[in-house]
């Protein structure tokens, strides 16, 4: 079994498709990655060799930003909107939908469960 940036990559599946389950790495990057490596792209995680998967790690550590350095820096970013006060960073506070989606219906993501508010009675007649 390969391990890359602390993620074990599934035996069985292809090594584009094994490379999806580090985070950071989507299917055009893990591509890449192959290529770069020269690595067959039919070629099976259980089927590579150790200096496959040495080139394979080396190659991610040097050039890509993955795992938990890139969570952290996407949590900074995220904070530094919050901290500076700018409309996205004051979406991200609320809890609301950032990038202009509606919230009369469907941002129930981001809103959470319904929270039923009921109507104020109005005062009794006299």
């Amino acid at each position: 079994m390969a391990r890359v940036e602390g993620i074990d990559l599934p035996a069985n599946k292809r090594v584009e498709i094994a490379l999806t389950y580090i985070y950071g790495i989507g299917r055009s990057r893990a591509k890449k990655i192959i290529q770069e490596a020269n690595i067959p792209i039919n070629k099976r995680v259980n089927q590579l060799t150790e200096e496959e998967v040495a080139k394979i790690r080396h190659i991610i550590e040097t050039n890509y930003t993955v795992e938990g350095e890139l969570r952290a820096k996407v949590n900074m970013d995220i904070k530094r909107l919050m901290d500076i006060g700018c409309y996205r960073g004051l979406r991200h506070r609320k809890g609301l939908p950032v990038r202009g989606q509606r919230t009369r219906t469907n941002a129930r993501t981001r809103k959470g469960k319904r929270v039923t508010v009921a109507n104020k009675k109005a005062p009794p007649k006299k």
